[in-house]
């Protein structure tokens, strides 16, 4: 059952990320709007925000950035293929995640660790740089 587009084609935002599968629950949908891991059309905004077709949204998840374009409204949470028609990905954001991905695999984000600790003078000046 998709949602009547007879009210002015929206759906509250927290909503349609539940309904899209982005998040299991609403809660943690309208968490993760509240805390600025959701922003729509390029700005933070409220879970009550009416999503509508056609606007943008990135979502932060783990490691990746997804942005996306919404392509049809819903308010029932459906299969994952119906929830996938839901939204589109951005070609610059598939291309994003697939180079941060390699990078994650390649170990170039993340810094390595040291081959040995530091002596006793290497931490004094560690702890002298942290203070400052």
């Amino acid at each position: 059952m998709a949602h009547n587009p007879d009210d002015n084609g929206s759906i509250r935002l927290d909503k349609w990320l539940w309904a899209a599968r982005f998040y299991k629950t609403r809660a943690i949908a309208k968490d993760m709007i509240n805390g600025g891991k959701v922003h729509y059309n390029g700005a933070r905004t409220k879970s009550s925000k009416n999503a509508q077709i056609g606007d943008t949204v990135k979502i932060r998840q783990g490691y990746d950035d997804k942005e996306i374009v919404i392509k049809k409204l819903s308010d029932v949470r459906q299969s994952a293929a119906i929830a996938q028609a839901l939204y589109e990905e951005t070609a610059s954001s598939i291309a994003k995640r697939a180079v941060n991905a390699e990078a994650r695999r390649l170990n170039i984000l993340n810094n390595p660790a040291p081959e040995h600790k530091p002596d006793k003078k290497q931490r004094r000046q560690l702890i002298r740089f942290k203070a400052c």
